[in-house]
């Protein structure tokens, strides 16, 4: 389970990658409420994704030659150099150097031995999102990848994540990691090998943001209605809650969940 304790290893941030900010924030908006706040021209376009007055994600320009739209998922380190030589000593590579974002923090990009980007951020001034796990903000991040045992390794040597294997109907299996020595509750995400046939017609690892919602069917419609693409239609997965898998108008990469409430002892 997600929370602002921002521990090393927790997720602490997310922005979107866009090609056009105006439409993704007219998206995004009309999906779950939030509202933006641009940083400026000297934050090259760059602005948060508010919600009730507490930012919830990011959105700028794509920055990278080649970059395609999406969702970047950005991890707590309390040393972003040292976590960019161990993402290498460990078979990933250093997308972009890390880097002082003015007094909020410093941050790092990287991609996995696998293929899925990912960032860390150390922080500054700026914690971390103000607000995760209630609708209308992150509350699970899941690696879907090409060799799950080989990102399970890697991320361990990078953030020393704990990892529990949960069977899956199909013979699959779904890998649970948590910080450090948190158990169950200190869960942050799943790793999952993507299906041969989803390799076959083109799928490559990435990492995937679930939002919180009150109403899965409701976000469907309104996504199939303002641009948005269905990858996986509303469905029940008993224990966890309804869930459903879209991508937004430039293509990035999304869920959302109606998470059932824990069962009570």
């Amino acid at each position: 389970m997600l929370s602002t304790n921002y521990v090393p290893g927790a997720p602490n941030w997310i922005d979107l990658g866009s090609p056009d900010i105006d439409a993704s924030v007219a998206f995004y908006g009309g999906l779950f409420g939030w509202t933006f706040q641009s940083l400026g021209p000297e934050a090259g376009g760059y602005g948060f994704f508010q919600l009730d007055g507490r930012t919830v994600a990011a959105v700028g320009p794509l920055m990278q030659q080649g970059a395609g739209p999406a969702w970047t998922i950005y991890f707590q380190t309390p040393d972003a150099d040292l976590t960019a030589k161990t993402v290498e000593q460990a078979g990933g590579t250093v997308r972009f150097e890390p880097m002082d974002v003015f007094t909020a923090g410093r941050m790092a990009g990287f991609t996995d031995p696998t293929g899925a980007e990912f960032a860390a951020w150390q922080p500054n001034e700026t914690k971390g999102l103000d607000a995760v796990t209630e609708p209308g903000t992150l509350c699970w991040t899941e690696l879907h990848t090409t060799d799950a045992a080989a990102a399970r390794n890697f991320y361990h040597a990078v953030f020393a994540w704990d990892a529990q294997d949960m069977p899956l109907p199909g013979g699959l299996t779904y890998t649970v990691v948590s910080t450090t020595g948190g158990g169950q509750e200190a869960s942050i995400g799943g790793i999952m090998q993507l299906a041969d046939e989803y390799v076959s017609s083109g799928a490559t690892s990435h990492w995937l943001p679930y939002f919180e919602v009150t109403d899965v069917d409701a976000v469907v419609t309104k996504a199939n209605q303002t641009g948005g693409t269905v990858h996986m239609p509303a469905v029940d997965m008993e224990g966890v809650g309804r869930m459903a898998a879209l991508a937004d108008p430039s293509g990035a990469l999304f869920s959302v969940i109606k998470s059932q409430p824990p069962m009570q002892a």
